[in-house]
Order: structure tokens, then C-alpha cells, then sequence
């Protein structure tokens, strides 16, 4: 019994050392998971901590962000204004670069033309020139002829003032003419202006005749010691030249038969002047009546016109006297000269 109890002793024992070790086994467990569980605490702590740390951080870090976001989408709020801004800016760009490409066709085109231009202003420039040039000859020229002119201006006052005091004396002679016929009651055909005394060939002669009729006599008796008296006046006679008479036809015959009728006729009446000046002139005045007296004959030339403009046979037949005063030559073509320059 007691070996028994031995084994028991020591199966006993050896179930104690098992259990002891077991307790062992399991106190250095629950050791090691205490110590475990210590480290996971304070690991967890720490990566709690950690975490925290990293949330704050990332908090911070997400609020960083979110600014830096907020900030971003500012700029890209700008930046997309900015862009419209720029594209709008662009547009323009391009509507100026177009414009700016078409005023630069049209500055080239204006500068084709401003080359063409000053092309011909050259050309003209020279042409002026060279007409500057002309001018200053023209210039000098027409001063010249200023000059001559102003001389001539001068000659021709003077002489105008000569023809004024010739054309007045004719004007008294015409006018002393015709107050001495009237006062002699003589009734006459005198032109106003020139003092030509027209005498009716009719009257005078007869028809195809030279020698004067008793009537003709007559008349000339009455008319011809007055016009003469009238004309070598002293008032007069310093500016008389000429006293005339012209013989006058029809124009029926021949011209030359009418050019001898006609001198017959005024020879006719020249003569009966002249067998007759000793009954009303001075012997000085008959030798001046004959150094002053002309007689022509013109044939059928200058014929009077009716007013129809057919030639007046009665009218056309006749003699005529007048006188020429000196410088009527010259009087005539200084008019004629002043013409031109008035013309001209």
C-alpha cells in the first residue's frame, strides 16, 4: 500500500511540477501579454498620439491646402478673366494687326503715289524753273517795254493832247461854218461832224455836162465866198491844211467816163472859185487859197444808198467841199494806235 503511495507521491509530484510549471507557463504569459498589452498601450498611445499629431498636421496641412485651394481657384478665377481678357485682347490684337495690314497696304499704296507725285512735282520744278527763268526774261523784257511804254504813254498824252486841241478846232471851224451860213441866210447841206459842204450836181449841171449852170454860178456866188472867208480866218488858218473839192458821179457809164466828168466838175468849180476870190479876200489870202486848194475827181466811187440800199442816182451826182486841218494824217493813226493798245 505504501508503494503505492509513493507512486501517488510521485505521480502527485509530477503533476505539481506540471502544474507549477504550467502556473509558471502562464504567469510568464500573462507576464508577457501584460508586458504586451503595456507595449500595445503605449504603442497605441503613441500612435494615438502620432496619429493625432499627423491629423493635426494634416488638419493644418488640409487647411494649408484649402487656402492654398481657395487661393488657387482665385487665381484660376483671374487667370480665366485674365484669359478672356486676353483673348478678348487677342481679338483686338488681331482686328489692329488687319488694320494695321491694310493701312500699311495704303501707306505703301499712298507711297507709290507720294513717289509718283513727287515724280511730277520734280518734273514740275524743273518746268517751273525753267518758266521762272522765262518769267525773268519776260520780266526784264516787259520791264523794258515799260519803260518804252511809259515813253510812249507820255508822247501819246502829248500828242492826245494835240489831237483834243485839233479836234476842238475843228469842232469851232464846223461850228463857225454853220453860224456864218445862218446869219447870211444861206441854206446849205454840212455834215456836223467833218465840215464837208455838200453841192448838188444837179443843180450846178447839166445832165452829162462839166460847165456850170447860171444857177450853179449862183449858188456857188453865195457859198463859196463864205466858206473860205471861214477858213483862212486867222483864228483858223494856222491849223488849216487842205480845202478840197471832190467831184462825184452815177454810176451809170463807164468808170473812166465818170472819172473825167467828175474832174471836169470840181475843175469847173475850183476854177469859178478862184475867178472869184479877189471879190471877198485879201491878196495875201488868194495866194494862200491857192497853195491850199486840191481838186479831185473819184468817178462813180462812194455812192449814196437809198434806204433800201440801192444807189441813189440824184444823190450820188454831186461835188463836195471841205477842208483837211494839219496833223489829220497823224491824228488818224495815233486813233489807230490807242486802238491797238486798248485792244491789245
Amino acid at each position: 500500500m505504501r508503494r503505492n503511495k509513493k507512486t501517488e507521491d510521485s505521480g502527485f509530484n509530477v503533476w505539481r511540477s506540471y502544474s507549477d510549471m504550467m502556473a509558471g507557463v502562464l504567469l510568464l504569459f500573462v507576464l508577457i501579454m501584460s508586458v504586451t498589452l503595456f507595449q500595445a498601450q503605449e504603442n497605441y498611445k503613441k500612435s494615438l498620439k502620432e496619429q493625432q499629431e499627423k491629423i493635426a498636421i494634416q488638419d493644418a496641412y488640409i487647411t494649408k491646402v484649402l487656402e492654398q485651394q481657395t487661393a488657387l481657384e482665385e487665381k484660376e478665377s483671374l487667370i480665366a478673366s485674365q484669359d478672356e481678357t486676353i483673348k478678348s485682347q487677342d481679338e483686338e490684337l488681331a482686328m489692329r494687326e488687319r488694320m494695321l495690314a491694310e493701312l500699311a497696304a495704303k501707306l505703301d499704296e499712298q507711297q507709290a503715289q507720294l513717289l509718283e507725285q513727287q515724280a511730277q512735282l520734280d518734273t514740275q520744278s524743273r518746268t517751273l524753273k525753267s518758266q521762272e527763268q522765262q518769267l525773268g526774261l519776260q520780266a526784264q523784257r516787259i520791264a523794258t517795254q515799260e519803260t518804252s511804254l511809259n515813253a510812249k504813254t507820255a508822247q501819246l498824252q502829248e500828242q492826245q493832247q494835240k489831237i483834243d486841241n485839233i479836234i476842238g478846232v475843228k469842232a469851232e471851224v464846223v461850228e463857225a461854218l454853220r453860224q456864218e451860213f445862218a446869219r447870211n441866210n444861206v441854206s446849205v447841206d454840212i455834215d456836223a461832224q467833218t465840215g464837208a459842204l455838200t453841192l448838188d450836181a444837179n443843180v450846178m449841171f447839166e445832165v452829162a455836162e462839166s460847165e456850170l449852170t447860171d444857177e450853179g454860178e449862183r449858188a456857188l456866188s453865195r457859198i463859196l465866198p463864205i466858206y473860205c472867208r471861214v477858213l483862212l480866218n486867222q483864228d483858223y488858218k494856222q491849223y488849216l491844211a487842205e480845202i478840197i473839192i471832190d467831184g462825184y458821179t452815177d454810176t451809170a457809164g463807164s468808170y473812166e467816163y465818170n472819172l473825167e466828168l467828175s474832174q471836169q466838175r470840181s475843175l469847173a468849180v475850183a476854177q469859178y472859185l478862184l475867178d472869184i476870190m479877189g471879190d471877198f479876200l485879201t491878196y495875201q489870202q488868194e495866194g494862200e487859197l491857192r497853195n491850199y486848194l486840191t481838186v479831185n475827181g473819184h468817178s462813180y466811187s462812194n455812192p449814196i444808198l437809198d434806204a433800201n440800199g440801192n444807189v441813189d442816182m440824184d444823190a450820188s451826182r454831186r461835188v463836195e467841199v471841205k477842208f483837211r486841218l494839219k496833223d489829220d494824217e497823224m491824228i488818224q493813226e495815233l486813233n489807230n494806235i490807242m486802238a491797238s493798245q486798248r485792244n491789245g
